[in-house]
């Protein structure tokens, strides 16, 4: 006996006599229709559905024929009635539920196969009124949907056209009956089903009166099976949050290589916002959720090059973004470095029979759009609940910081400030940018000490170029994605060669720490806004 069986309350199989369908989506209806008429059972619709069904030649029983009541109110009540809930509800294996069937004369349904009002596709329509919304909110499917997984013992509930042919076929196989394994799965997707409907009702009333409401109840999916969680003892799979416009997965297509591990997608995933914020050719290498090297260049290959420069050795076994073809030159040189994840909008001739030698790297095709959904909240799991903020949003435009400094930033110090600072809001606090010429030389993150993560980049820098460090170091621009509270941070980016620091600001030191830059003249700037990653 199996898990699901155990928990249900009767083990045996229900012989499908009588079915009621009605539809919103109809793909896929009439064929199953047909299936269940060819296996003689008796068919019970509504509406739109009897009308496809009948011009497909298939017979059809009207619900209003069957409650004896006639569809009133604009059709918002028709299948609300107490014969219709009592042939579905009806235990069958208790003598008085079978009784009143009796004196009520009063036929039981077998299968029941709905599907809602399409909701989420009205709300998510341009210009859409309440009314519309409103008129959109099913009630008499939820309630037989639900009727139907509640009696799963008895009755066979369907909600997916992908599960027509695996009901039609077992039925074939079994001279009409269904088991009750099916039935109790067909059921849980049922209830999954109307969870997922009354949270997007729900999240769409919430939305006209706070952005951060009392309830906060959010639907899940089921995306994609994980090769494993962030250790492999632990198990792991891909959810997408239902309603919004685009998930993870969208625009990704895999061309090569295993199936993606816990970590792999959080990699990947910081690596994409990351690359979001460039339209020029770049290039983002990620290892543990932190940016290694990121770089612009003429096209992607100087683009891979300069990024790579940072920090060869923990590229090693990185996830690697561009957002340009990858042409055969590229390609040869990615594939003399080992590559756990890579991503391009494209391949160009000859590129993935380079890279495809290997065969545990994975190869996708990203054609994502640079933002997400704006209805999109960053959402972080604590014991026992979830944190729910607004997204950290697109880098700040040069126009709203200020220069704070005596001397103004060159031109040149501007474009690597603004550079280091996207670069910068990606890296986990305290976070450290050290960049020059449209690429990283040092990347500091994750420390318990802004100073110390200074040191950090320096250092990564230095390990990376050798001898020729200083000389890359000597008017590089610093980035801190939070104020600085004390002057040794930048004292020690400006001792290794920084001419220009870009920081928010906000520090009740930050007298201390311009008159630190003042006096090294060096150029500092406020951005206003902190980028905090934890």
């Amino acid at each position: 006996m199996t898990e699901t069986e155990n928990m249900d309350p009767t083990n045996g199989p229900v012989k499908v006599g009588r079915a009621l369908i009605s539809v919103s989506d109809k793909t896929g209806v009439v064929d199953f229709a047909r299936g269940l008429a060819g296996a003689g059972v008796e068919i019970l619709s509504t509406g739109g559905t009897a009308t496809a069904l009948r011009d497909a030649g298939i017979e059809v029983t009207d619900v209003s024929e069957f409650t004896g009541q006639a569809e009133i109110l604009d059709g918002r009540v028709k299948t609300l009635h107490p014969r219709l809930h009592a042939a579905i509800l009806a235990r069958r294996s208790l003598p008085e539920h079978v009784e009143v069937l009796e004196i009520e004369e009063i036929t039981p349904i077998d299968l029941v196969c709905v599907n809602l009002y399409p909701f989420e596709k009205t709300i998510a329509s341009e210009g859409v009124t309440p009314l519309e919304a409103i008129e959109n909110i099913d009630i008499g499917g939820p309630t037989m949907i639900r009727a139907a997984a509640k009696n799963h013992e008895d009755v066979v509930v369907v909600v997916k056209p992908e599960s027509y042919d695996a009901v039609l076929e077992e039925m074939d196989e079994s001279g009409g009956e269904v088991s009750p394994s099916t039935r109790h799965w067909l059921a849980n997707e049922a209830f999954a089903q109307t969870a997922r409907y009354d949270a997007a009702i729900s999240r769409w009333f919430a939305e006209s009166y706070e952005d951060f409401p009392e309830h906060e109840v959010i639907a899940y999916e089921k995306l994609l099976e994980l090769s494993y969680g962030e250790n492999p003892h632990q198990r792991g799979a891909l959810y997408g949050e239902v309603g919004l416009e685009s998930n993870f997965l969208t625009g990704l297509s895999k061309i090569h290589g295993r199936a993606l591990s816990f970590n792999n997608v959080l990699d990947l995933d910081s690596a994409r916002k990351l690359l979001a914020d460039f339209e020029e050719p770049a290039c983002v290498i990620v290892k543990h959720n932190n940016p290694c090297g990121v770089a612009i260049g003429t096209d992607a290959l100087e683009a891979y090059e300069k990024a790579l420069s940072c920090d060869p050795i923990s590229a090693f076994g990185g996830v690697i973004v561009v957002n340009r073809e990858i042409e055969a030159p590229l390609a040869e040189r990615l594939h003399q470095n080992f590559v756990e994840v890579l991503a391009a909008p494209g391949y160009g001739d000859g590129a993935l029979d380079v890279l495809q030698q290997k065969e545990a790297i994975r190869i996708f095709t990203d054609e994502s759009p640079r933002y997400p959904d704006s209805r999109e909240k960053d959402v972080k799991r604590v014991r026992g609940g979830v944190l729910i903020q607004d997204r950290d949003g697109e880098p700040e435009p040069r126009e709203i910081m200020e220069a704070m400094t005596d001397r103004e930033p060159t031109e040149g110090e501007w474009a690597d400030m603004l550079f280091a600072w996207k670069v910068c809001r990606h890296v986990r606090s305290n976070a450290i940018v050290l960049a020059k010429d449209g690429m990283t030389l040092g990347i500091g993150a994750g420390q318990m000490s802004r100073v110390d993560s200074v040191r950090l980049a320096i250092e990564k820098c230095r390990e990376s170029h050798e001898e020729g460090a200083d000389a890359l170091l000597d008017g590089c621009a610093v980035a801190s994605d939070a104020f600085f509270p004390f002057a040794d941070g930048p004292a020690a980016a400006i001792e290794a060669g920084a001419t220009c620091v870009i920081q928010p600001g906000g520090s009740k030191r930050d007298a201390e720490v311009i008159a630190a830059c003042d006096e090294a003249e060096v150029a500092m700037v406020f951005t206003k806004h902190r980028h905090f990653r934890h």
